[in-house]
């Protein structure tokens, strides 16, 4: 048996909105390979199969895991120019805010939107296939803007995703 298997019995309980030492494995496991089978995740975590599959979908539906993504090569989808832009909003109505925000994330080309503090409001993660493809962007979708005041465009160069095993 190895040593990290837990006694015979019923597994422990998670806190109720909180997480205890298996989702916490949990997490780390699937963070690592999203498609990490059922039966190797109740091995690597020393709990039954059944109960893994159970621990999963109670991650999943408080919320803990949001979904399992592809990371996928960009410049293999025609989009290998990728982009930081922060912006600044100047609009003072929470309507516009709202219209500003509903309407960013479905652009094309656009990858993440971070709501951030500092001097800028936003910023926007993008990719584009071409450096006039990101000219066009920035200027249709945010100089045009009116809830945007300023916007200022960082080319990414190399994007080195972090390890998941390295945070612990």
């Amino acid at each position: 048996m190895p040593k990290d298997r837990r006694s015979p019995g019923p597994a422990p309980r998670p806190v109720p909105g909180g997480l205890d030492e298996v989702d916490r494995k949990l997490v780390q496991l699937l963070t690592a390979d999203g498609r990490m089978a059922n039966n190797a995740l109740a091995e690597a975590t020393g709990i039954a199969p059944s109960t893994c599959l159970t621990r999963v979908r109670s991650l999943r539906e408080r919320g803990v895991i949001r979904g399992f993504h592809a990371d996928v090569d960009l410049g293999a989808l025609g989009q290998p120019l990728q982009a930081l832009i922060a912006i600044r909003i100047g609009a003072h109505s929470r309507d516009e805010i709202d219209r500003f925000r509903a309407k960013v994330p479905t652009l094309p080309g656009v990858l993440s939107l971070f709501h951030v503090s500092g001097a800028n409001d936003y910023l926007l993660h993008v990719s584009a296939a071409t450096p006039d493809a990101l000219r066009e962007f920035v200027l249709d979708h945010l100089t045009a803007d009116p809830a945007v005041s300023h916007a200022e465009t960082s080319l990414i160069f190399e994007h080195i995703r972090a390890m998941p095993n390295a945070h612990h």
